[in-house]
């Protein structure tokens, strides 16, 4: 039943009739007001038309003033390194996320080896022992998050490949973002496709002759001498030899090129030890190369020293190991060594003598590529140091992982002496193994550690924000330590 509409009463009618009559009357006044008011029609001055000649004539006539003052801006180093920044500041060094794979915990592996991959959002880790004993049949892992995927779970890897021997270290490919080397405690070296979960394995080197017979410590790819878009990988192990390896059919890598570091060969300016029983080898923890000259690179040994070595050596290597291409004795040079052996060496990206170095006296020191002697020495630990690395994007800025459980950074032009920050990656101090900057996402930086996780840590902008003349600063800091230095 529909209801009829409530009657209005005679008198709101009468209202509002008189209200509206009111209203029509005000609007007629206003727009009487507005027309008396309005003023005359302004005419828009005319546009003048194009005139090219004398256009050409003025271009023609400051040309020469606006060339001169181009070329005096292209030579100014003002604004070198200086970049617009648009994110938000961050002011502290926070950790983003706490990564593992239980499976690994429960063997007790430690992270031995972290590396980004060319994207900068996948994180990958190696799983390993870096202890004494045997580890040669230990089955491991080689692990990867990929940090940019919705719903990322911690524990839960977005690819994980198991190793039949303890991994050493890892490195991803420098332009395919699946692809990934690993060096095995066997002395194994191998390369897996991390998007094939089903089937990873690439490559390997297999065991023959040729494959290191200690402990891989480390791997980095290398582009080939004239295909600069097709990449080797280097590796480097405890039982002195330093192979090129090339990714052939039937999944193999091979052998192309070789070195071999014998105690008889070293340069006169190294006082090692006399070698027991005849062994001449001598054993490479670490390298770094050059990022201003790519033959250039620098080794780290058991010994304590440090080696200038080049991928062009021609002279022949002293040894009695099997290899199916020559070996060549690649060094020229030695630093002063440290007090025990080198885990770590790391090249300047924006100086082309400097680089660092830490080991397992504590140190991190900071040389020349023209002279023996560190120009800075910095004790960051009572215990080991088992990782150094240069920031990608601050010239000034350098982190190093300790073995009491920190990730410290520095920045030089605040202090030469101490960290800027430290930030405790383990409560219990167990050692931190490995770090490495993001080289694409700068603010992002992953450690690994004996417990088995592995941290990514969100640096505040302090470390990210490259100032005004921040690379001639780093010259500068380079020269007068060195003349403190002589």
């Amino acid at each position: 039943m529909i209801s009829s509409p409530t009657p209005v009463p005679k008198s709101c009618q009468t209202a509002s009739i008189a209200t509206a009559e009111a209203s029509v009357q005000a609007r007629k006044h206003v727009d009487a007001e507005v027309q008396t008011e309005a003023p005359e029609p302004v005419s828009l001055p005319s546009v003048p038309r194009y005139n090219g000649p004398q256009l050409a004539a003025f271009l023609r006539k400051v040309e020469a003033m606006v060339t001169r003052e181009l070329n005096k801006n292209w030579q100014s180093h003002a604004f070198d390194g200086f970049e617009v920044n648009w994110a938000e500041q961050q002011q502290t060094v926070t950790c983003l996320h706490t990564l593992s794979y239980p499976p690994a915990q429960g063997q007790g592996l430690h992270v031995t080896g972290v590396s980004w991959n060319s994207t900068g959002s996948v994180v990958a880790c190696a799983y390993g022992r870096l202890d004494d004993g045997d580890w040669s049949t230990l089955r491991s892992f080689v692990c990867a998050w990929n940090l940019d995927r919705r719903g990322l779970s911690p524990q839960q890897p977005s690819a994980v490949v198991e190793v039949p021997s303890a991994a050493m270290c890892l490195a991803f490919h420098p332009t395919r973002p699946s692809l990934v080397a690993g060096g095995l405690y066997s002395g194994e070296v191998l390369v897996w496709d991390m998007s094939r979960p089903e089937d990873p394995l690439v490559w390997r080197t297999g065991l023959t002759d040729d494959t290191h017979t200690d402990p891989v410590y480390q791997v980095v790819w290398l582009p080939e001498p004239r295909h600069n878009h097709r990449f080797q990988v280097l590796s480097v192990a405890a039982d002195g030899k330093v192979l090129l390896w090339q990714g052939v059919g039937a999944g193999r890598l091979q052998l192309s090129a070789g070195f071999a570091l014998a105690v008889q060969q070293l340069p006169r300016n190294t006082k090692l030890k006399k070698p027991s029983r005849g062994e001449t080898e001598v054993g490479t923890t670490a390298v770094a190369f050059s990022s201003f000259d790519p033959s250039l690179f620098v080794l780290g040994t058991e010994g304590g020293f440090l080696l200038k070595c080049s991928l062009t050596a021609e002279e022949a290597a002293v040894t009695r190991m099997p290899s199916s291409v020559p070996l060549r004795a690649p060094a020229q040079f030695t630093f002063a060594p440290h007090g025990g052996p080198i885990y770590s060496v790391s090249c300047s990206p924006f100086h082309r003598n400097l680089f660092l170095s830490a080991g397992t006296d504590g140190h991190v020191h900071l040389y020349s590529m023209l002279q023996a002697q560190p120009l800075t020495s910095l004790q960051l630990s009572h215990k080991y140091l088992f990782a150094v690395r240069w920031s990608p994007v601050r010239p000034l800025v350098f982190a190093a992982a300790s073995g009491e459980g920190d990730v410290q950074l520095f920045d030089l032009q605040k202090s030469s002496q101490k960290p800027t920050v430290s930030v405790k990656q383990t409560e219990d101090e167990s050692p931190v193994y490995c770090l490495e900057f993001n080289c694409q996402q700068t603010h992002l930086l992953a450690a690994g550690d004996a417990k088995g996780t592995v941290k990514v840590w969100q640096l505040s902008s302090e470390f990210t924000e490259q100032g005004a003349r921040e690379t001639e600063l780093l010259d500068q800091l380079a020269s007068e330590v060195a003349a403190e230095a002589s």
